[in-house]
This record gives C-alpha cells, sequence and structure tokens, in this order.
C-alpha cells in the first residue's frame, strides 16, 4: 500500500513539473547560402551546323517548288519545336523574317502536309503543330535549338539580304551556315545549295551576284574541277556561334520566353 501511494505521488509530482517547463522552440533552419546560377553550356555543335543540318533536312523533306519564304517559315518552325511537336512564333519572330503576309506561307506548307495550324493564342502570333515526327530525332535539347534559331534570324538580316527579300535572306543563311567561321569561306554543291534555297540551279549565279551587290558577299566562283560552288563573305564571318556559357533564362528575343 505505501509502494502505491509513494508511486502515485512521484508521478504527480513529475506530471507538475512537466506543466510549468515550457514547450521547447526549435530554432529554424539556417537558410542554405545563396549560389550562383550555373550558366549552362551549349552542347554538341555549335549554331551554324544545327542550322545546316536542318536546311538540309528541309532541302528533303519539303517539295521541291516550296517558296523561299516558307523555307525561312520552316526552318524557324523546325529549330523552335517542344517534345510535343508544337511550335508558336511570337510577334518579334514574325517581325524580324520581315513577311508581308504569314497566313499565306503557313498555308503553303499544310499544303505540303509539314504542319498543321492551330488556334492562334493571340493576334499576330503563330501556333503549329509539325507532323514529321522525325524532326524529334534530329533535335538537340530546345534551349540550343533556340539560340540557333536566334541565330538565323540574325543571319538572314544581315546586311540588306533582309530588304531584298525571302530568297535573299534563305541564301545569304545558308552560304553563312556552310562558310568557314573563322575565313568566311564556304564550298558546296550547287546542286545542294539550289534544293536548299528552292531555286533551280541556273538561277544561282543570278543570286550570287544579287547578294554581292548587297554587301553580302566578297566573291563566288565555280570550282574549275568538280563545278562545285566556292565564296567568301564580304565580312569574314558577320555572325558568330556563341559556344560560350550560355543561360537559358536570357531570353535573346521576345519567342524565348513562349512555351507552347
Amino acid at each position: 500500500m505505501w509502494r502505491l501511494a509513494d508511486a502515485c505521488s512521484a508521478c504527480a509530482a513529475a506530471t507538475a513539473q512537466a506543466a510549468v517547463v515550457p514547450d521547447t522552440l526549435l530554432a529554424p533552419r539556417p537558410l542554405p547560402p545563396t549560389t550562383t546560377r550555373r550558366r549552362r553550356n551549349p552542347k554538341g555543335p555549335g549554331e551554324r551546323v544545327r542550322v545546316r543540318e536542318i536546311l538540309s533536312y528541309l532541302a528533303a523533306a519539303l517539295p521541291p517548288d516550296t517558296s523561299a519564304a516558307a523555307r525561312l517559315l520552316a526552318l524557324q518552325c523546325a529549330l523552335r519545336i517542344n517534345t510535343q511537336m508544337r511550335v508558336r512564333l511570337s510577334k518579334g519572330v514574325l517581325r524580324s523574317l520581315r513577311f508581308n503576309t504569314v497566313q499565306d506561307l503557313c498555308r503553303e506548307l499544310e499544303h505540303a502536309r509539314w504542319l498543321r495550324m492551330a488556334p492562334q493564342g493571340a493576334a499576330n502570333e503563330i501556333a503549329a503543330e509539325l507532323l514529321d515526327t522525325t524532326l524529334l530525332g534530329q533535335a538537340p535539347a530546345r534551349p540550343d535549338r533556340m539560340r540557333a534559331a536566334d541565330w538565323a534570324l540574325r543571319v538572314s538580316s544581315v546586311s540588306r539580304a533582309g530588304a531584298i527579300g525571302p530568297l535573299p535572306q534563305i541564301a545569304g543563311t545558308y552560304l553563312t551556315a556552310h562558310a568557314d567561321p573563322h575565313a568566311g569561306s564556304g564550298l558546296s554543291e550547287v546542286d545542294q545549295m539550289a534544293r536548299a534555297c528552292g531555286v533551280p540551279p541556273t538561277e544561282l549565279p543570278t543570286l550570287l551576284d544579287q547578294l554581292a551587290a548587297t554587301g553580302l558577299l566578297r566573291s563566288w566562283q565555280p570550282c574549275p574541277d568538280s563545278g562545285d560552288l566556292h565564296w567568301t563573305l564580304a565580312h569574314g564571318s558577320p555572325i558568330h556561334d556563341t559556344r560560350s556559357q550560355y543561360d537559358p533564362a536570357t531570353p535573346v528575343n521576345d519567342d524565348r520566353r513562349e512555351r507552347p
């Protein structure tokens, strides 16, 4: 009996003592020190190689009579697709392409069964779904493709080529993408360039003379042995690859924020 009473008294005392002891306050965990965002290094080849690959792909994927303007639009679409094969071109990109009308070009690519137009999210924007799934097999990471798309936009507007029509624009893009980045000189089969630009090979001399007159080309000539086209850009390599560290959070143009 004494032991039971003693145990009860001890239990009551312990309970009273616990009641007056304040709850333990947990100190907040210290926040980790602010770390500097790591800049992303582009993987694989540079922008000019990516553009060169897509131009070659489009030369085979699009009908031979596809217009130069539609090819420029297809180049941007192919480089900007997401993993669901969808693309949205913003007003900034469309202004850079300098097209008088875009809807006709979209219908041309629809007629070629290369893309399907989607309802537009905003005025003067283009939303589409590309139909050739082989593009995903060729496409690297989307930030790298977006950077190559911006590179192609800047190349197409170098000198006055962008002011004299889509054909000189895509031809200038082709020549710059296939030129040595340091010497500014390039070599290509005539038929290959003709297919990529959507023109008959017999019209290339006139086109190249036009680009020389605008200040893009310093010289061009067919190689005497092979007949291949050799050219030198007027100012070396006017647009360089940005192979340095690249932060994908920093937009180069306003289309970088699009996530269709």
